[in-house]
């Protein structure tokens, strides 16, 4: 292996670089140097028997995943860190502010309280516990269609209980 046989395969480096990561020019060039360099540290593996452009190839790929594996990393760290700031509490909450959601939630709470057993169930399950009509149905053991049917009369029952609340 010499520099005439990297050279020979720079146009077919540069084509996989692009087409695995599709980035820019100036990150396509980053990553052709890095594979440059790991094929110069890693010459002695080269073995005389196989095709040398397989060998690159396989190089060139490699640094390309490699490369789109921390791009991965980097953009969930930065969307973890982002997520971090947004579920930041505000402490200048008002006391007032606080007492008005306490008040709404006790309402709520009352409201559901207040529906009949079924109706009380299935707007727990549905709104509180996030289950789907058919998880619903499985755990009460009844056709997916009365689950729908509770969950819309409780909702509106709710609706006419709240109907304060909801204008506000």
């Amino acid at each position: 292996m010499n520099f005439k046989d990297i050279f020979q395969n720079k146009q077919k480096i540069k084509n996989i670089i692009k087409l695995v990561t599709k980035e820019n020019a100036e990150v396509c060039e980053d990553l052709e140097q890095e594979v440059y360099i790991k094929a110069f540290k890693n010459k002695d593996k080269y073995k005389e028997s196989g095709k040398f452009s397989n060998w690159i190839t396989t190089i060139t790929y490699n640094v390309s995943r490699d490369y789109l594996k921390s791009a991965k990393k980097r953009y969930e760290t930065q969307f973890e860190d982002e997520n971090k700031i947004i579920n930041i509490k505000d402490k200048s909450i008002s006391l007032e502010a606080k007492m008005l959601q306490k008040e709404r939630q006790t309402r709520i709470s009352g409201a559901i309280n207040s529906l009949n057993k079924k109706m009380r169930d299935v707007i727990i399950m549905s709104e509180i516990e996030n289950l789907t009509y058919e998880e619903i149905a499985r755990r009460l053991n009844c056709p997916v269609g009365t689950v729908k049917s509770r969950i819309y009369n409780a909702k509106k029952e709710l609706y006419n209980i709240l109907e304060d609340l909801i204008e506000e």
